[in-house]
């Protein structure tokens, strides 16, 4: 069901050192750095920290995503879509595949009705 969870910090550094540590625990590899966020990839999932893209100082769930797998672009449109018909406002970027250091990705985004950001991906064929 899950592809990743992300969470705010106002210190990368510091936040790097912290799970680099307590991951390390559990066998997971240092993050990788990606500009303003980290990321720990497991074969079960990703978990990320990051600076908020807003500006803002991160606090509960500031720079959070709650992420949700997808089989397909057109399944993710349909997430979307729906999230949208039942009172969810799109965030970021209009749905679509995005490319960066975990590779290229279908992604979309909302707001719950609480605010909450999530979104639903679906990782390209290499």
């Amino acid at each position: 069901m899950f592809s990743h969870v992300m969470i705010g910090t106002n210190d990368l550094e510091k936040a790097k050192a912290f799970y680099d540590a307590l991951l390390g625990t559990l066998d997971i590899r240092p993050a990788r750095v990606d500009g303003h966020r980290i990321f720990y990839f497991t074969k079960t999932g990703v978990f990320s920290v990051s600076k908020p893209i807003n500006g803002e100082p991160a606090t509960h769930a500031n720079g959070g995503t709650i992420g949700f797998a997808a089989n397909s672009p057109e399944q993710a449109d349909a997430w979307h879509a729906a999230g949208i018909a039942n009172g969810g406002k799109s965030c970021e970027n209009p749905p679509g595949i995005r490319e960066g250091s975990a590779g290229k990705m279908y992604l979309a985004y909302l707001r719950d009705l609480d605010g909450n950001k999530i979104c639903v991906m679906h990782r390209m064929p290499t």
